[in-house]
């Protein structure tokens, strides 16, 4: 039986992908780390994730402490998250997530053509789990488009830390063709971040293919009750990703971004206070 757990609600840089900005269009004013964080305030919830969209390596030691800072007077934690796992990237976000305060560090494994396998990954984790230990920084994988459940199964058996966990995203996985129930099954017990991400699969008009799509919380296919009985108690926050179709103007496409997000994060509060395993974090 599930054990009660506390959790926290955070909205990810990947929420406004629009608003940061994406290959070929780019708004006006672009999100910043700072703005995410206004965001969060406004939304009532007191932790961002900033991915690899509002990428932190860019950041100099104190813009980081700066950033750091603002969160604080916000009464706002950041998280931190990565794209492309190798020995460089890892330490590197490692010092990152100190000066941050973060204690997840979210990682997708793969970066353009580097596409590591379990063994290698695995020993690049290794020799970083003492320091992930000492910190208090729980290393979050996602899952993401090449691998399967039971790869990050492996991964985590061979690395054997506590501090290596889970990123669990309720969409990627459709990528390496398995469904939630799959993914909730084998990787929820691991499970130290929660990605909440809506989404519909519906037949295309010719009824040859499926589509894939965005959709606000609680507007489609995710049965996000099930999720937050089946996640590890351990899991430290559920933070709201989006697919916002594009409109045809940007424009428009960020104010949409923009009444998803406030739309989403108000289902996703009512439905954890009226989860039987939840305590939403105050």
């Amino acid at each position: 039986m599930q054990t009660n757990y506390i959790l926290n609600i955070g909205i990810s840089s990947y929420a406004y992908a629009w608003s940061v900005g994406t290959p070929g269009r780019l708004p006006d004013l672009p999100l910043t780390a700072f703005g995410l964080i206004d965001k969060a305030v406004r939304l009532s919830v007191n932790y961002v994730q900033l991915c690899d969209n509002i990428a932190l390596d860019c950041f100099t030691k104190h813009d980081l402490e700066e950033l750091f800072q603002y969160a604080l007077q916000n009464n706002v934690h950041i998280e931190v998250g990565a794209l492309g796992l190798t020995a460089a990237r890892l330490e590197q976000y490692i010092e990152i997530a100190r000066v941050l305060k973060s204690k997840i560090l979210r990682f997708v494994i793969d970066k353009g053509n580097y596409t590591p396998s379990i063994p290698q990954t695995a020993g690049i984790i290794k020799d970083f789990t003492a320091v992930l230990e000492k910190e208090g920084i729980y290393l979050a994988i996602e899952n993401h488009d090449r691998l399967q459940s039971r790869d990050y199964l492996k991964l985590l058996h061979k690395t054997q830390s506590n501090f290596v966990r889970i990123c669990l995203d309720t969409v990627n996985s459709l990528g390496a063709g398995e469904g939630i129930a799959t993914v909730l099954n084998e990787l929820g017990p691991w499970t130290v971040n929660l990605h909440v991400k809506e989404y519909a699969i519906r037949r295309v008009e010719n009824k040859m293919g499926f589509l894939v799509e965005g959709k606000p919380l609680g507007k489609g296919q995710l049965p996000l009750p099930d999720v937050l009985k089946k996640i590890s108690p351990l899991c430290k926050t559920a933070v709201l990703e989006q697919w916002v179709p594009f409109t045809g103007k940007l424009e428009t496409t960020i104010q949409k971004e923009e009444d998803w997000a406030s739309e989403s994060i108000n289902h996703l509060k009512k439905i954890m206070s009226q989860s039987p395993v939840v305590l939403m974090s105050q």
